[in-house]
């Protein structure tokens, strides 16, 4: 379909395979447009009775989006970015709902880095899906660390994580593993990435008319690997969800700075680096997240995004990571201090009328 998206059907069973090894599998529009077609295609076909997306790599599912492009289309006159890049946000995003919308079983083998991008076509929808961690797992929504939100669903699935444990993830852009993500409901079973393979095989062969309790079972031997009793978020949760209560960033960081804890204290240095602007945003986001449907957070999303790139928080961020690699990023504020209720605001104010949102259709 494209020569980073392979498709098949084997036994009934559409497979997707992401194979872009060289930019750890970083989305591009042709790739979305590429799953989405064929998402799209198999979803009235009675051939095809579930998907299963993978990587052609072990050491990344997916890492992204492609945010070199992001940088590139973004500093192109007008400001608010090409029409290639309005165009990915919105095609991605409605991918994205296609995914949690999808009427038969979607199976995610999350091996390797899962990052952005990578979460939004992983998570899935609560009904149908299997996501599958491994011990090379290395998952985030690390979007404050390059002067972003986490987009592409984020909204919707790190509002619904147990506690205050999305709040964490996403104003921190911390990386977590299996048994974290097993813990924060990011993933629903682990399998040694020596028995993927295996895995893979039986899905393909398999005439289980439950194909989610058949890989369940298959799992089943493997989950003693990645016991809560590995799970960092599992120690700190007490921690977690008494510091990350405050209903903005600075008070988060204030509870933060009064505790002498160790975890306390990594958690406040890591903060120190990102943006404050944008760990605002998120929280905000997240906490708006929680009491909206899939469809509202991913037009809240994009109205985000569009703010974003016409603030520049975002393309500092990936200056300072990507292009120049200095990794020094000057954000705008440089503090929390600094950061007001109207900052915030104007990244949710509208940016088209209700019946011209790019995504408006979404249901």
């Amino acid at each position: 379909m494209t020569d980073f998206v392979r498709t098949a059907i084997t036994n009934h069973i559409g497979i997707i395979t992401l194979d872009r090894p060289k930019a750890l599998n970083s989305l591009s529009l042709e790739m979305v447009r590429a799953i989405t077609q064929a998402l799209l295609a198999w979803r009235g076909d009675a051939a095809v009775r579930a998907v299963l997306i993978r990587s052609s790599s072990e050491k990344a599912f997916c890492a992204g989006g492609d945010i070199r492009f992001f940088h590139e289309a973004g500093r192109s006159t007008p400001l608010a970015g090409s029409a290639l890049l309005e165009d990915f946000f919105t095609e991605e995003y409605a991918l994205n709902h296609l995914i949690h919308t999808y009427p038969k079983p979607y199976i995610a083998i999350m091996d390797g880095i899962v990052m952005g991008g990578g979460m939004g076509i992983a998570q899935g929808g609560e009904g149908n899906r299997m996501r599958v961690v491994t011990e090379r797992t290395k998952m985030a929504m690390p979007e404050v660390n390059i002067g972003l939100f986490p987009d592409v669903g984020g909204s919707y699935f790190l509002s619904r994580c147990p506690g205050q444990i999305g709040a964490y993830l996403g104003v921190t852009g911390e990386v977590i593993g299996a048994a974290d993500a097993l813990h924060a409901g990011l993933a629903d079973v682990y399998v040694p990435s020596s028995e993927l393979g295996t895995l893979v095989d039986m899905v393909s062969s398999s005439q289980a008319a439950d194909l989610r309790h058949a890989i369940l079972e298959f799992a089943a031997p493997f989950q003693a690997q990645a016991e809560p009793a590995a799970s960092t978020l599992a120690a700190q949760r007490g921690s977690m969800d008494r510091h990350f209560a405050g209903n903005t960033v600075q008070a988060i960081a204030a509870s933060l700075a009064g505790d002498d804890d160790a975890f306390a204290q990594k958690t406040l240095s890591v903060m120190r680096k990102r943006s404050p602007l944008m760990m605002c945003v998120t929280l905000e986001q997240l906490r708006r997240g929680a009491a909206l449907s899939v469809a509202e957070c991913l037009r809240m999303e994009r109205t985000m995004v569009r703010r974003s790139f016409e603030n520049g928080e975002v393309l500092e961020g990936i200056r300072s990571v990507v292009i120049d690699k200095d990794n020094a990023p000057k954000w705008q504020p440089a503090s929390l201090d600094e950061v007001d209720a109207a900052m915030v605001e104007r990244f949710f104010a509208p940016a088209w009328p209700p019946h011209a949102h790019p995504l408006r259709e979404l249901s």
